[in-house]
C-alpha cells in the first residue's frame, strides 16, 4: 500500500508532466528548472548570497560548491575590471604629471 506522500508525488508529477505535454515543452523536471533559474541568476550577475537565498541553501559556500563552474567567467570579469581600474589610475596620474 502506498503512503499519502507517494500518492502526492505521483499526482504532482502527473500534473506537471501533463502541463509540459500540453504546452509542447520538452520533458524537464522541477530540479532542472531550479538549476536553470540558478544559472540565469548567476549569468545576470546576481550576488552569491542572493542566489543562496533564492535556492534556500544553508550557506553561500554550499551554493558555490554546487554552482562553482557557473562563476568561472565572473573571475575573468573581475580581473578585467581590476585591470581597467588600475590602468585608469595610471593613465590619470601620467596625464596629471605631464
Amino acid at each position: 500500500m502506498r503512503s499519502g506522500a507517494d500518492a502526492e508525488t505521483r499526482s504532482r508529477d502527473s500534473w506537471f508532466s501533463a502541463a509540459l505535454q500540453d504546452a509542447g515543452a520538452p520533458r524537464v523536471t522541477p530540479r532542472d528548472l531550479r538549476h536553470t533559474a540558478a544559472s540565469f541568476a548567476v549569468s545576470a550577475g546576481a550576488n552569491v548570497k542572493a542566489v543562496q537565498r533564492m535556492l534556500g541553501h544553508s550557506s553561500a559556500a554550499m551554493t558555490l560548491d554546487v554552482y562553482a563552474e557557473l562563476f568561472e567567467d565572473d573571475l575573468n570579469a573581475v580581473a578585467d575590471r581590476l585591470d581597467e581600474a588600475v590602468s585608469a589610475q595610471i593613465v590619470g596620474k601620467t596625464w596629471a604629471n605631464d
